[in-house]
């Protein structure tokens, strides 16, 4: 991405709320500024590296990501740290002491809630980390405000000396709206002074800080009422008043351009002042809110009659066509007609792996041995769940797969006694959460073979670098894990750590094979990129023989999406059983020439495909 230089000291551009943010940070006279990558939030610190006079960094997980930016803080500088929302549940250590400490340097904490599920496992609701922790929280509503709020947030956290946290919505951080943009502010921090009883929380010094911190509650709630961020717009249908926020703000405008709303930029604390004022403009309160009740609970709890998740749904968008049917019902009115729609009749297309994928072949292969219960982790690879594969039978949380494949081990049931246990886990995830997991496992003799899916980038959230491919955020040479070396040093004996390449089919097999035989902890690692980044590099395409097809299907077991059914057919075996039959083409302008299919192919009808000799036989065992 390249970053926007402003011609002048105002000046408009068309950003997402992510590209605001970042300019924001920029502006602001940001010094340091770390995260790991978590769609929605991934593009904040893809643009802030492009701009000049500051560091980025991408952390190996948000923990250590928010620790980076805090101790920028503690040095007077002014620092940045965004995530996703559940990134937000690894860095809640550092955050729950922080608050304590308070920071110098202003700190602002993006958080990137994906309300409706688009790319998580998990909705859940960040405001929530605000009451926890003691924080004041803004919600931004398109990205103007993103812009604007942040540099807000900035003054307000060196004012408190707090940090703030910016809860964004995924229709905050993938809009696009035109901002007005300005120029960098330089800031220069004092440098780290010594305070102990502040800066070390041990429990003497960390019960001292607490009034504190309620102190600053009770300053919060004076500056959120009197905040130009906080404000009442009147209307002229008092028959229902809204209270919404971020882009639920939005909606209701949309839907009711003539009622009352209050909205609320700074919403935690939550100003009770303004809320009393709006209940007094109409006679019914509908309090708007992605996705749990907080504000509605809150203000529930002072004694104001209030209407919200009695008649909105608790979970996914609030948008005018789920508004607006439940006001009407509210008020007794017929509801509005629903907007016709004629749905596209179209083929179904789940998500899949990409054309030649190296975790195809870990999937195929997976799918093909008997009697395993498998492990799984957060990124591409979660998608060997679905079909052709159904070769992933759990997922829970990033690194997770490394402690359920242990106790799936030691709490084997009666129908897993002969269950070989199998973990699968990608380069990234283990460096973020996987290698606790795996010591673990060895410190406490587990019986479990673990598939370590090295493809040099966090490719779930767009090819991003790690510690595992030796380039930095800026596509600088940095040091490289040597992941043989790494899961040596973590316990795992030299005779149970194997690297194969993944498009070597019955290498990978055989390797699978031997390991969940081995009552012990076994890694194999695959060793070959992604094929979206630039270390993949493509070889001669494939195509299929028509007269050769004789439909056996193997093929289309393998996943890849360049694989085409042309007819399907049926067949009597000698022995009476029918089966069914798929012939095939592959689609050679998107083959990247990878093998995979090659190999299944009984009928060896799969050859190389060129413009000029479009057939060119390869014998069994050549080399793709």
């Amino acid at each position: 991405m390249t970053a926007v230089m402003p011609a002048s000291a105002a000046s408009r551009h068309l950003m997402s709320g992510n590209e605001a943010v970042a300019r924001a940070v920029w502006e602001s006279g940001v010094k340091v500024a770390a995260a790991y990558p978590g769609t929605p939030s991934t593009e904040m610190m893809e643009v802030i590296a492009t701009y000049p006079d500051l560091y980025a960094e991408w952390s190996v997980n948000e923990k250590v990501s928010l620790e980076v930016a805090i101790g920028a803080a503690y040095a007077g500088s002014r620092a940045f740290c965004c995530m996703k929302h559940v990134g937000m549940n690894v860095a809640s250590d550092a955050l729950m002491t922080v608050t304590l400490t308070g920071v110098v340097g202003g700190l602002v904490i993006a958080i990137a809630d994906d309300v409706g599920l688009s790319s998580s496992q998990n909705e859940q609701d960040s405001r929530y980390w605000g009451r926890f922790a003691h924080v004041p929280v803004f919600e931004p509503a398109d990205s103007q405000e993103a812009y604007a709020m942040t540099k807000a947030a900035y003054e307000l956290s060196e004012r408190f000396q707090v940090p703030v946290i910016l809860r964004m919505t995924t229709r905050i951080n993938h809009v696009k709206g035109l901002v007005t943009v300005g120029e960098r502010v330089a800031h220069t921090g004092a440098g780290f002074h010594k305070e102990a009883a502040r800066f070390v929380m041990v429990p003497g010094n960390a019960v001292k800080r607490i009034p504190l911190m309620f102190k600053r509650d009770i300053e919060l709630r004076a500056a959120t009422e009197d905040s130009p961020l906080n404000r009442i717009e009147p209307g002229s249908d008092r028959r229902v008043g809204f209270i919404a926020s971020g882009p639920a703000y939005m909606h209701v405008r949309e839907s009711f351009p003539d009622a009352p709303v209050l909205k609320l930029g700074f919403s935690h604390p939550l100003p009770l002042e303004k809320c009393r004022a709006l209940a007094a403009l109409v006679d019914q309160v509908v309090v708007v809110e992605e996705v749990e009740p907080l504000v509605e609970t809150e203000l529930k709890a002072q004694g104001l009659a209030v209407i919200g998740k009695d008649i909105l749904p608790l979970q996914g968008e609030l948008s005018p066509n789920v508004l607006k049917p439940a006001i009407a019902r509210l008020l007794g009115e017929p509801e509005p007609p629903a907007a016709p729609f004629a749905p596209m009749t179209v083929f179904p297309r789940p998500p899949t792996m990409c054309v030649a994928c190296p975790h195809l072949g870990v999937y195929y292969t997976l799918s093909q041995v008997r009697n395993l219960n498998i492990s799984g982790d957060i990124g591409c690879y979660t998608l060997g769940a679905g079909h052709p594969w159904n070769a992933l039978d759990t997922c829970v949380s990033m690194g997770a797969s490394m402690g359920v494949a242990l106790g799936m081990d030691k709490g084997r049931g009666e129908g897993d006694k002969d269950k070989r246990i199998v973990a699968v886990i990608g380069d990234s995830t283990f460096l973020h959460m996987g290698m606790q997991g795996l010591l673990d496992m060895v410190y406490n003799k587990g019986n479990v073979t673990v598939l370590l899916l090295d493809n040099r980038a966090v490719g779930m959230t767009g090819g991003q670098d790690n510690p595992g491919n030796g380039r930095d955020i800026y596509g600088e040479a940095a040091p490289r894990i040597d992941f043989a070396k790494l899961v040596a040093a973590l316990g795992v004996k030299e005779e149970r750590i194997h690297t194969v390449d993944p498009y070597q089919l019955p290498v990978l097999f055989k390797t699978i094979r031997e390991e969940i035989k081995v009552p012990d902890v076994s890694v194999i690692i695959t060793d070959q990129p992604c094929v979206l980044i630039k270390d993949y590099h493509k070889l001669k395409p494939y195509a299929v023989i028509d007269d050769r097809c004789t439909g056996c299907g193997n093929c289309l077991d393998v996943g890849c999406p360049a694989i085409h059914v042309t007819r399907r057919g049926k067949q009597i075996k000698p022995s009476g059983r029918e089966v069914d039959l798929a012939f095939v083409r592959i689609e050679s302008a998107v083959c990247t020439g990878c093998g995979l299919c090659l190999q299944p192919c009984a009928p060896e009808a799969i050859v190389h495909h060129t413009p000029e000799a479009p057939i060119q036989f390869v014998k069994e065992g050549a080399s793709a």
